[in-house]
């Protein structure tokens, strides 16, 4: 009896360890991701007078119109209405991590700044995308975000499968339409070579190595690809009937979906076992399921 009790307080203890370490974890990303968009944002874009990107672009078009007004406070501000749509339509969970990732990025927006040695600003608009795309990614591979388009984002991808990046790009577009309107259009144009850059990176930042491959592989050694697919890269297949329509032979396909890096082995064992082998390979946007799904877990 006693031995059974102390298991279970040490089960209990490991579960407490993990959940610990994994909002730790959470936290760390929100943070890190927090000071590298504040630190594009003051470093950049302020000095550049690009327009941003998201919410912070919003904050950074009513500065310049207003000088007084911190763009950290304004960023505060929109960012209320969009907390209530995040707990509404993503999850509480989610909700919760972004309250601290706006709290982290708001007082990053205050204390972040770094020297960018740059007067090119065609230079200065890619490096900040990349700096800001990074810290968008990075935060967004927690469970919470930095607030603002990031919920946005997450929200038209759980309700419309919109990518990340492309919610961001076209939100963004249609604020420098309006900037164009308000200030010179060369400020809009090198804001968005700003945007793109930021997008892409965010994209690759989230879903990059990540993303999964299908592949179809016609074979008349199918069944022998089939089990070293299934033991040495421990994935499903599927087998589809086919036909071929020339030769009305009757055929099996493979079907499977792995990661990025499984690929190349993938390559490997079909060119080994049959040289003539049919390999289709595809991207996809997005892959639900167990332990080949790759959606963030918000």
């Amino acid at each position: 009896m006693r031995n059974y009790i102390r298991l279970i307080l040490d089960i209990k203890v490991n579960k407490n360890f993990k959940a610990v370490g994994h909002v730790a974890w959470n936290l760390l990303l929100i943070a890190t991701g927090s000071v590298l968009g504040a630190g594009a944002v003051n470093s950049i874009l302020l000095p550049m007078e690009f327009f941003g990107a998201g919410f912070t672009g919003i904050a950074l078009l009513v500065h310049y119109i207003i000088p007084w007004a911190p763009v950290s406070i304004i960023f505060f501000i929109l960012n209320i209405p969009v907390y209530i749509l995040g707990y509404m339509f993503v999850s509480r969970r989610f909700f919760l991590y972004s309250i601290p990732g706006m709290i982290f990025f708001t007082v990053a927006l205050v204390y972040v700044k770094f020297q960018v040695p740059l007067n090119d600003k065609i230079l200065a608009a890619i490096l900040g995308g990349i700096i800001m795309g990074a810290g968008t990614g990075i935060t967004l591979r927690s469970q919470g975000s930095g607030g603002g388009l990031d919920i946005l984002s997450v929200m038209f991808l759980r309700l419309f499968s919109i990518r990340l990046g492309t919610t961001i790009l076209l939100f963004n577009v249609a604020l420098l339409s309006a900037a164009a309107v308000l200030f010179p259009i060369e400020r809009a144009l090198y804001t968005l070579i700003f945007i793109f850059i930021s997008s892409n990176i965010t994209n690759i930042v989230v879903t990059g190595l990540s993303q999964r491959k299908t592949v179809l592989i016609i074979s008349s050694r199918w069944e022998e690809i089939s089990k070293v697919i299934m033991a040495q890269i421990q994935r499903g297949v599927t087998i589809l009937s086919g036909r071929g329509a020339y030769t009305r032979k009757e055929e099996n396909v493979l079907y499977t979906i792995i990661s990025f890096n499984e690929l190349p082995p993938l390559k490997k064992i079909v060119r080994d076992i049959d040289p003539d082998a049919i390999l289709v390979v595809n991207d996809t946007l997005e892959v639900m399921g167990y332990r080949i799904g790759n959606q963030p877990h918000w």
